[in-house]
């Protein structure tokens, strides 16, 4: 079956930056409901149409084509005394932000005495990158999945976790 609107694809994906430093692969295939759900970047979704198993694809994806650029202005500093004993850097904390009610994650990046500086870009802003997989498999998706925009035993959500 080849991949084309309405099918679940599973497959077996390593991220790197454009150097070959390898970002993360994964250990069992995702799988994403293909069709513009927003389960996988645009770029590689049109670059995957017409596949089928078995079949491997390569994808330089700019920093706009996926976790998009860095943006300064979503560094904080943040009085240490509004944070948990524990504190640690790498922890993540939600935040309202603007008039939007759009939730960000924000990581602990540094901790001094009376400050902490949050970061609210994605760990991979402003990063070029290098998407490759291999389908594992192609499938017709329900139509319950095609309903909910995802596939049923959807993997992918977010797809990168990075590797530290």
């Amino acid at each position: 079956m080849q991949i084309a609107k309405d099918t679940v694809v599973e497959l077996e994906v390593r991220l790197s930056d454009v150097h070959g430093n390898l970002i993360q692969q994964t250990a069992e295939p995702v799988q994403y409901l293909h069709g513009g759900y927003e389960g996988m970047f645009p770029i590689v979704e049109e670059a995957l149409r017409g596949k089928t198993s078995g079949d491997k694809i390569e994808v330089r994806l700019e920093p706009e084509d996926a976790f998009g650029e860095y943006d300064a202005e979503l560094v904080r500093m943040a009085e240490r005394t509004q944070f948990p004993p524990e504190l640690e850097i790498g922890m993540q904390f939600e935040q309202e932000s603007g008039s939007d009610g759009e939730t960000l994650i924000f990581t602990v990046t540094d901790i001094a005495a009376d400050q902490v500086v949050l970061d609210g870009n994605h760990p991979l802003a402003g990063m070029a990158l290098q998407f490759s997989c291999t389908v594992a498999s192609v499938r017709a998706a329900t139509t319950g999945e095609v309903e909910r925009g995802y596939a049923d035993d959807d993997t992918a959500g977010p797809l990168i976790s990075v590797v530290q």
